[in-house]
């Protein structure tokens, strides 16, 4: 029987989330720590995510971390291989290797308020800890369609997050559901690979240019000669970014400007007036996620491929049937159906104070004060919780905000000399009140789209709606009075 261990912080997840916090303690002289990381190294999502072209669609400068910029990059828009590359150096750069326990899933998780403590169980035997952190992103645990007949399939399924590099697909008749960001990365390489492509689309995507060019070598030689250029660089690309969320955010009209250019750029690449139709969205450009290519709408007027406006109806054992009743023969589905965002599944595994799961708590509906601390749950944090992601932008940018505000969290409770740090019921009320008074005039909820932003319930529970430099301020600097400190110190 394994032995139970004991850390001061125990952080589950290491991608962006893990490395960044871990990073954050130890600058600031914590050590007692372990990050769990289910899989065979770092990484995250581009650690799961291998399929053919999956690139980041933020930019490489700001797709990075502030204080680990990467001179290297090979393009202005980075490849999965080289995310998940410069994740692992960056856990050799900041000493977290030693911290690192790889292919250790947690079960359950448990406060113990007698004991203040929490108790975490794993395929590989028990923890306790002060402080429990989820840095499990919201692009984890991938998602199949609720279809009727998906178990019957005799051919071979995969998920874009699931990748079967072992499967040939060439000349194989393939059916692709699903047309978000994965898919627009991946179908064109389907394209040209396949027999046959049906690609079932449910709701057109708006479909921008792709700015995507190689950084030339001079490029690089001169970001690490002169560091500074770089740090210019990734500044541009945050302003230019940030001023979507005049936009998104505050005027959704002005969404037309871009949706202008999204439709010029459909209009020169698809001639055929009635495969344009069917690629037209019919919301507001931002309503869901904007996905820059130039190679989607080409891919789509190759002879071996056939778009399907439909959703599906049912698979059978070796055919999927869209919404009008039509099956069509095929030997492989791949589904580019996404995540479990809102019903976050670590939610499931999280019991608070009174032994109620987070999950149950929150009731179909994740709020959170600053997307990470929830009352009734002491000394629990998550990274990029609800409604701390974004539309327009980078998420290591609210990543590394909200790993500074869990570090001075873990400082407060130290300082204090108290046993438990718990986020206040007003605080964290009234900060979500104000987050649905912004919400609700944002092209997210004003734009006619249905998107898995929105929870069970139907609301936003995912997008951060202001300027993400006010999120930062607001996560940096440090609210004593947000929080309530009980135990051995004092209280507060």
């Amino acid at each position: 029987m394994t032995e139970e261990q004991h850390a001061t912080v125990v952080i589950v997840g290491g991608g962006f989330s893990g490395i960044a916090l871990g990073r954050a303690l130890r600058t600031s002289g914590e050590t007692d720590f372990v990050i769990l990381e289910r899989e065979p190294d770092t990484g995250g999502v581009w650690q799961t995510n291998t399929y053919p072209g999956c690139t980041c669609d933020v930019p490489s400068h700001l797709y990075s971390f502030s204080f680990a910029p990467n001179p290297d990059w090979s393009s202005t828009y980075s490849p999965q291989p080289e995310i998940r590359a410069y994740l692992r150096r960056c856990v050799d750069q900041f000493g977290l290797r030693p911290h690192l326990r790889t292919g250790v899933e947690v079960e359950e998780a448990r406060w113990d308020e007698d004991g203040q403590r929490w108790h975490v169980t794993t395929n590989h035997g028990t923890w306790t800890a002060q402080v429990l952190v989820s840095a499990m992103g919201p692009l984890t645990e991938p998602k199949l369609p609720d279809v009727p007949g998906i178990e019957r399939f005799r051919g071979a399924m995969m998920h874009s997050a699931r990748w079967d590099h072992g499967y040939d697909l060439t000349g194989k008749r393939v059916a692709s559901v699903g047309t978000g960001a994965s898919a627009i990365q991946y179908v064109p390489h389907l394209a040209r690979q396949a027999g046959t492509l049906y690609v079932f689309q449910r709701s057109a995507p708006w479909i921008t240019p792709h700015d995507k060019r190689p950084i030339s070598d001079a490029e690089r030689n001169r970001f690490r000669s002169q560091p500074w250029r770089q740090k210019v660089e990734r500044g541009k690309v945050y302003v230019g970014k940030e001023l979507l969320v005049l936009g998104m955010a505050k005027y959704p009209r002005l969404m037309r400007l871009l949706e202008g250019v999204a439709r010029k750029h459909m209009e020169r690449q698809v001639a055929n007036p009635g495969l344009r139709r069917a690629v037209t969205p019919d919301y507001t450009l931002g309503c869901k996620r904007i996905v820059p290519s130039n190679d989607w709408y080409p891919a789509l007027q190759r002879p071996n491929v056939e778009l399907v406006p439909l959703a599906l109806r049912e698979i059978r054992e070796h055919s999927v049937v869209d919404a009008d009743g039509v099956a069509r023969d095929v030997d492989v589905i791949v589904f580019g159906t996404g995540f479990h965002v809102t019903d976050i599944p670590f939610a499931g595994k999280v019991r608070g104070r009174d032994g109620a799961l987070l999950s149950d708590v929150w009731a179909g509906s994740p709020r959170a004060y600053l997307g990470v601390a929830m009352p009734g749950f002491p000394n629990f944090f998550m990274l990029l919780g609800p409604n701390s992601g974004l539309g327009h932008s980078s998420m290591v940018y609210m990543i590394e905000a909200q790993a500074e505000h869990v570090k001075n969290a873990v400082l407060a409770l130290d300082r204090a000399g108290a046993t438990s740090i718990e986020v206040r019921r007003d605080v964290h009320d009234a900060y979500n009140c104000e987050l649905d008074r912004k919400m609700a005039r944002t092209v997210w909820e004003l734009g006619g789209c249905r998107t898995f932003y929105q929870d069970a319930n139907g609301r936003n529970a995912t997008i951060y709606p202001d300027w993400t430099f006010r999120f930062r301020r607001k996560a940096v600097r440090w609210r004593p009075r947000a929080y309530d400190l009980t135990g051995a110190g004092e209280t507060r």
